[in-house]
């Protein structure tokens, strides 16, 4: 494997194509939305945006009711780390504090700026949340209690990519505390289109100068035509509709899916509050959890691998229909000779 491509360990499409039943990403199953689809292949592709994104920030802000300096564009969740990380080493940061179990572009970016990793919250002066987390889809621990001690300067960021996909639970912070942190939102996972790559920031109240540091380090139109058109869908009533009435669905599959896991397969599965979950197969001593999941990429079925999330000997799956779960389970029983 090359460089790049070890240190970038993702669902999805691989060097086999796409795979026809992926479980490994977190997509909403039941997308794409018709409405941000059909807005992005309507997008005009021949001209630039506006380089001030003037209306869509506007758009946003809107949205969430807050005024527009707060609204940071990003070309995607991952190039807001880099950004953001480098924003605060600029500000003096020597170490950043992260989840036990995260996504790995977190820790990416703080090896790429020198910025150790730390185990303690308050040696750290960028800290990350994500709520609901990945891989576990479940509430992250002792959230509050970090944002109630955060000192003047420190950079809290909560990467709320999951909040659209949560289907029970609730948030760990309220109003008041939201306005404290920064929040970072990707809509292309909750409107099934993460091939379109968008996201954007609310800052914290009175964080303009680290508003202005992130634009600073920002490149001319981060967000090409079709991300603009995807963030402009994802403010609009239509794609709202689509995904409150997503959410029931991917509810009764997921009661389906783990259900199914656990009774026909002899799974483990920890069902987190998303509409997706890290599960414990039952293997046999002899067959290592690779070589199976390799086995059934070759039938088709792609599953996430839990080792670079600290998590060996697991699996994040997400949720699908029945007709997939189904094929999973026909597979897995192939590959053990049941």
């Amino acid at each position: 494997m090359d460089d790049v491509a070890h240190a970038r360990l993702h669902g999805g499409p691989d060097a086999q194509g796409v795979p026809p039943r992926d479980f490994s990403t977190n997509s909403n199953a039941c997308g794409p939305c018709p409405g941000a689809l059909a807005a992005v292949r309507a997008a005009d592709a021949s001209r630039y945006p506006d380089a001030g994104y003037s209306r869509l920030r506007g758009q946003l802000a809107a949205f969430h009711e807050v005024d527009i300096g707060r609204v940071v564009l990003a070309a995607s969740a991952s190039e807001f780390i880099f950004r953001i990380t480098a924003a605060a080493v600029q500000q003096g940061a020597q170490a950043v504090w992260i989840p036990a179990h995260a996504y790995g572009d977190y820790a990416q970016a703080a090896r790429a700026h020198g910025l150790a990793v730390t185990p303690e919250a308050g040696n750290a002066r960028l800290l990350w949340a994500c709520e609901p987390g990945s891989p576990s889809g479940a509430a992250q621990s002792g959230l509050a209690d970090m944002v109630d001690r955060a000192r003047p300067g420190d950079i809290i960021v909560l990467d709320r990519a999951y909040e659209p996909l949560r289907l029970r639970g609730a948030p760990s912070l309220g109003a008041r505390a939201l306005d404290g942190v920064w929040q970072l939102w990707t809509p292309n996972k909750a409107l099934g289109l993460t091939g379109v790559r968008a996201a954007y920031a609310l800052a914290p109240v009175g964080a303009g100068h680290t508003v202005a540091a992130l634009n600073r380090f920002c490149p001319s139109w981060p967000v090409g035509a079709h991300g603009v058109a995807l963030l402009q869908a994802w403010t609009g009533s239509d794609a709202r509709q689509w995904l409150a009435e997503s959410l029931p669905v991917l509810r009764g599959w997921k009661d389906r899916q783990v259900r199914l896991f656990e009774e026909s397969l002899g799974w483990r599965c920890a069902t987190g509050e998303t509409s997706f979950f890290c599960a414990i197969p039952a293997l046999p001593a002899a067959i290592s959890l690779g070589d199976v999941l390799a086995a059934l990429r070759a039938r088709g079925i792609k599953l996430r691998e839990t080792t670079s999330f600290g998590l060996p000997g697991r699996v994040r799956v997400s949720v699908q229909p029945p007709a997939a779960q189904d094929a999973l389970c026909v597979a897995w029983r192939q590959i053990m000779g049941a």
